[in-house]
């Protein structure tokens, strides 16, 4: 007999799971009487299988059992009569799934949240399982391109179940700037005070990148290609976050400076992500507002800032000793009406298709520019794990900007330094 992989068990466990599981997603549920006579019916025709499930996620998500995570595996369990589930909840925020997965899979949750950007780590653990059969359909079939390849690896397959988007964007004072002024950076600087984090290596890329500058090639996965934000077109964008740095009208977001200056009025824009949507909405009230990227000007010439995005996604370990249910729970989890849910109890922003013109949805200016900035004015996020390299060096780049080590005067050859340090480290 021939062995068979436990990745290609897993890929051959998401047929039937995903059927299982996503079937009864798109049923009509009918009557109360009904539902349980159907349960009642399959309970007796199906032997049922005792399963442990250890599911790691967020606090936010599972802080009561009425939470969201509980809430919905309950659910699950409940269109799963042929299994009898005992759930153990851990907490693991999406953010710090490879450093508590990666080390030993073998003692991790089977099923957890992560932040796609980690996939190439994960999979060099062995942490981490590729999908196939109705669980790859449905997250062919229900997302964008753009969110497939969040969460495909270098290479081609397909890891995680997308729930969110996760990207940055700009919130702004709507009495400060006119629709037309909002497209560009330089407008807004000329008129109104913005907050921008430019020490913060996450968000520095976007000028860069702006300017044609490239983090491993074109797609992202080409370790190789290594990042090129030397040259010319570097030393450009370094001699415009100078003279941006010089600017009266920038502030540089540290520490919660943003938020603070738009509560007393004293700033007029930030660039954030849809965890500080409350916050903003409330400093801002009825001039609320938010926007993907504007441009700058380099050179004489508009360039698009695009931010790093990518997706927070569901993740099956191919450790676990019921990939069959794990694949199956997996799915539910980042099913429309598991994100739909979710949304409500914790305003976690969709990414399937059907939801992004959801009435509710499509009038949440943080979902609408989060969904366009995605669309539109950002790159996929590397997940190689040679990104990580990227890191510091961008940090400490933006750092001595921001401190006024870096001159237009010595631009080109900061630059120069700032790149090599990037081959250095790969």
């Amino acid at each position: 007999m021939n062995k068979i992989s436990r990745r290609d068990f897993l890929k051959v466990a998401g047929v039937s799971a995903a059927a299982l599981g996503l079937a009864a997603c798109g049923e009509d549920k009918g009557t109360a009487a009904s539902v349980a006579s159907s349960a009642s019916t399959a309970a007796s025709s199906v032997a049922v299988k005792d399963v442990a499930l250890k599911v790691w996620g967020p606090q936010e998500d599972q802080a009561d059992d009425a939470s969201w995570l509980p809430t919905t595996c309950k659910q699950f369990q409940t269109e799963h009569p042929e299994w009898n589930i005992t759930f153990t909840y851990e907490v693991c925020p999406e953010g710090d799934a490879a450093k508590n997965v990666a080390p030993d899979p073998t003692a991790a949750g089977d099923v957890y949240f992560f932040a796609n950007d980690q996939i190439g780590t994960l999979v060099d653990a062995n942490a981490i399982s590729e999908l196939g059969g109705d669980a790859l359909t449905q997250i062919q079939n229900d997302n964008s391109e753009t969110m497939v390849k969040s969460v495909t690896g270098a290479d081609g397959g397909v890891y995680g179940v997308p729930f969110t988007g996760n990207t940055w964007f700009m919130y702004y004072d709507k009495s400060a700037f006119t629709a037309d002024e909002i497209k560009s950076l330089d407008a807004m600087l000329a008129k109104g005070k913005v907050a921008f984090p430019l020490t913060n290596s996450w968000y520095i890329a976007s000028f860069f990148v702006a300017n044609g500058c490239t983090l491993f090639g074109a797609d992202g996965n080409d370790a190789a290609a290594g990042i090129d934000f030397g040259g010319d077109k570097g030393a450009a964008v370094t001699k415009y976050l100078v003279n941006m740095v010089a600017n009266a009208n920038f502030v540089n977001d540290a520490d919660g400076a943003g938020i603070a200056g738009l509560r007393d009025g004293s700033i007029k824009a930030i660039f954030s992500g849809t965890w500080d949507a409350a916050s903003v909405k409330e400093a801002l009230g009825d001039n609320y507002a938010a926007a993907q990227l504007p441009t700058i000007t380099i050179d004489g010439a508009e360039k698009q800032l695009r931010s790093f995005s990518g997706s927070k996604a569901i993740a099956v370990n191919p450790n676990c000793a019921n990939p069959e249910v794990a694949v199956a729970l997996a799915a539910y989890l980042g099913s429309a009406d598991a994100q739909k849910s979710h949304y409500e109890m914790r305003n976690i922003i969709p990414c399937v298709n059907s939801l992004l013109t959801d009435a509710t949805i499509s009038a949440d200016p943080a979902a609408v520019a989060q969904n366009n900035t995605i669309a539109n004015t950002s790159i996929l996020q590397p997940t190689i794990s040679e990104m990580g390299n990227y890191w510091t060096p961008a940090e400490n780049f933006g750092k001595s900007i921001y401190n006024k080590e870096v001159t237009e005067a010595n631009a080109a050859e900061k630059t120069e330094a700032f790149n090599a340090s990037f081959k250095a480290t790969l």
